[in-house]
């Protein structure tokens, strides 16, 4: 067995499968890609634009088509902070500590996902509601959560909570903290070691958990029903109004709102693969540093 020459690049791995297969899964693949996600996609802004620009603005211009989409974008920025700083500390406390209930902790992180958002919203309901646990105290001192913005707001933030946790916990958990006990020794503090040390080693995985997180706080739609109500004008967001719009047969204003969170997802797959380029280039870039040197000791005499 000969060694490879000095300078030869590496032997292309190939699989074992014959070019046909391989053809073959290949085309199965893009046919279902094209059949499930572009042609729907394709489809929507079709129909949003089949009567022409003009119907589609009128579309959006309608009072009703604003108030959702203003609350949808109060929503989405209460929802996101709010999960935000949960996702930093939940994932600080899980990844970096030892502690009595870590993997409770851990499980109540994950509840989002295994229940359903119908469930969720009722569940805000049973507490919330005029016959809820708190509902007759809060008539009492006339402050509304069901049926208004404040229901809206809390239906969102459980359905989206997990979403920045679980995106940082693994990638804290495989950095370790040596970056962070070295900080300390030599006498950063708590929130310097955080703005200087850990922020920068996860902030393309945070940034793509946000991306994540809003885009369900957005296209949210089974909890949020629950609890708003449907009320026009007032408790609708983007996906119930379009709910609206296309059991009224207004097809065209249906589309044009449903276009929205079309482009939402497209401009949230672009940031995607952006953040995850860069984290790539990051880590091939960390990869390649050449390993420091000690730095040499002199002992006086």
């Amino acid at each position: 067995m000969t060694a490879p020459k000095k300078g030869a690049k590496p032997e292309k791995v190939t699989t074992t499968e014959s070019r046909a297969v391989r053809w073959i899964l290949t085309g199965v693949a893009l046919a279902f890609i094209a059949l499930f996600l572009v042609l729907p996609l394709a489809a929507v802004f079709t129909e949003a634009l089949r009567k022409g620009w003009s119907a589609y603005l009128d579309g959006l211009r309608e009072p009703d088509a604003w108030s959702a989409i203003k609350l949808t974008l109060i929503t989405a920025v209460i929802a996101v902070p709010l999960n935000l700083v949960f996702g930093v500390a939940a994932a600080w406390c899980i990844a970096k500590y030892e502690f009595k209930g870590k993997a409770f902790l851990t499980t109540l992180i994950d509840l989002p996902f295994s229940i359903s958002p119908v469930v969720a919203g009722l569940m805000y309901v049973l507490v919330f509601g005029a016959n809820g646990w708190l509902g007759p105290w809060l008539q009492a001192h006339d402050i509304k959560i069901i049926f208004a913005v404040p229901g809206i707001v809390l239906a969102t933030v459980f359905v989206t909570f997990p979403f920045i946790a679980r995106e940082l916990i693994p990638l804290m958990q495989a950095q370790g903290n040596d970056e962070e006990q070295a900080a300390i020794v030599l006498g950063a503090s708590g929130w310097q070691t955080f703005w200087h040390v850990t922020l920068p080693n996860i902030k393309w995985g945070l940034l793509y958990g946000v991306i994540l997180c809003n885009a369900r706080a957005m296209g949210e739609f089974g909890a949020v029903s629950v609890v708003s109500g449907h009320i026009r004008g007032q408790t609708n967001t983007i996906p119930l109004h379009v709910e609206i719009l296309y059991n009224e047969y207004q097809s065209v204003a249906a589309f044009a709102a449903a276009s929205l969170l079309a482009l939402l997802a497209l401009v949230t797959l672009l940031i995607k693969t952006v953040a995850e380029w860069k984290s790539e280039q990051q880590r091939k870039a960390a990869a390649e540093l050449p390993p420091e040197r000690p730095t040499p000791v002199t002992v006086q005499p």
